[in-house]
């Protein structure tokens, strides 16, 4: 396969989401009367993460996955946990180095360490296999093996996305929040060294006319004092319960359900297949999982409207990201993947080995825009990372698609 071939198959998905993306963009100005206003989006965000998301992954793990195939890929849900270890390091040293506003730092660690596990892998992986003189066996058989992986790949990366990320995204917000508080509460103290009457008014009609900024403060303010308050223990359970409450949002629980369907037979005989009395069930969901890609692409295409007119995102911010995102975590991968595959560790098949490799290779996931949407912090500086991380994205996918190819042969 040469270099130009490898170029379309591994460009056009990213020509994709870019060409959905300019519907949101279009959608969201005054030309089609702001249809995708901010409120709008919130909420359609909201129904992305509570029902198309869980949706598509419990239909496309359920459908794919058998136990036996769970048992032998036991090191692909190792490999996605590193890409988030490795990628949270790289874009924390970033933060550290660089010190960029608090706004911006969780979606930096947060593009760096989360990938697109998701509709790349199944858009790409199984364009390889139709492509001749590929290394990886008959063209339908490699097609089946690889939508298995990528499949595979979008279910166990939700599980990390929905609890890593999402942690990470909500502590942000609450880090933010409270910085805005404070800062709130400095106001009225620099009117009191000039006059203490004339301080007091404004603070007393600064509150009336923003309600939002008084609830937030007091929210902080209480949150300072029970901090210093709690004892380890209730720290600890306070922790425990944060955990139990993220492993009970509805991505993870469809996770649960899809390994739960398609590890038992008895249960997978139920939906899957022409013959499964329940089938309807699973079409049902397979369709209300289908809108999950479109509508997470066009809301990426309204919030880059607000993005490209003001971001506090600085071009050295992006160049760092796309390198450690693209270039360097991939390097680190390949060496991952590679010690792995010397110890026995791995699979024969040296497809699994090029998606276990490319899982370090992929772009920021769109879902982070999501996350953004719902704590309302960073959503148009995420839209300007993505639209730069994914246009490098089509050079750096497919030099890396290149040289794994030329290393498989």
């Amino acid at each position: 396969m040469g270099f130009w071939e490898m170029l379309e198959v591994a460009s056009a998905p990213v020509i994709q989401v870019l060409l959905i993306s300019a519907v949101g963009v279009f959608m969201a100005t005054d030309s089609c009367n702001n249809l995708l206003s901010a409120d709008f989006r919130k909420s359609l965000n909201k129904v992305v993460f509570i029902a198309f998301t869980p949706s598509l992954i419990f239909a496309s793990f359920a459908k794919s996955v058998s136990l036996d195939e769970m048992i032998l890929w036991w090191f692909m849900p190792v490999n996605i946990g590193l890409t988030f270890l490795i990628g949270g390091i790289l874009g924390w040293m970033i933060v550290k180095v660089l010190k960029p506003n608090l706004k911006v730092q969780g979606l930096i660690i947060a593009s760096c360490s989360t990938g697109n596990m998701g509709n790349l892998p199944i858009v790409i992986i199984p364009a390889i296999c139709d492509e001749k003189g590929g290394p990886f066996g008959e063209p339908d058989d490699c097609r089946h093996r690889a939508l298995s992986y990528s499949f595979c790949s979008l279910a166990l990366g939700g599980v990390f996305i929905w609890t890593y990320t999402y942690q990470l995204m909500r502590n942000t917000s609450l880090r933010y929040k409270a910085f805005e508080a404070a800062e709130i509460l400095k106001i009225p103290n620099k009117g009191l060294d000039d006059d203490a009457e004339t301080g007091f008014l404004k603070q007393n009609d600064g509150y009336a006319r923003d309600t939002e900024n008084q609830i937030l403060v007091d929210q902080g303010a209480s949150i300072v004092s029970m901090n210093s308050e709690k004892c380890f223990c209730h720290r600890v359970m306070e922790t425990v319960g944060q955990i139990l409450t993220e492993v009970m949002s509805p991505p993870t629980i469809a996770t649960f359900l899809g390994f739960l369907f398609g590890g038992i037979e008895c249960l997978r005989n139920l939906i899957i297949g022409r013959e499964a009395p329940l089938r309807v069930i699973q079409d049902s969901i397979q369709l209300l999982g289908d809108g999950t890609i479109p509508c997470i692409t066009v809301l990426l295409g309204g919030n880059l409207t607000q993005g490209m007119q003001s971001s506090s995102i600085e071009p050295l911010v992006l160049i760092c990201i796309i390198i450690a995102r693209l270039v360097l975590l991939p390097a680190i991968g390949f060496c991952v993947v590679r010690g792995a595959a010397n110890f026995g560790l791995l699979p024969l098949d040296p497809l699994f080995q090029y998606v276990l490799v490319m899982q370090y290779a992929l772009p920021p996931a769109m879902n982070i825009s999501t996350m953004a949407q719902l704590f309302d912090v960073g959503t148009e500086e995420f839209s300007v990372i993505l639209l730069w991380t994914y246009g490098a994205a089509t050079v750096a996918l497919t030099l890396w698609s290149t040289y794994l190819i030329w290393i498989f042969s």
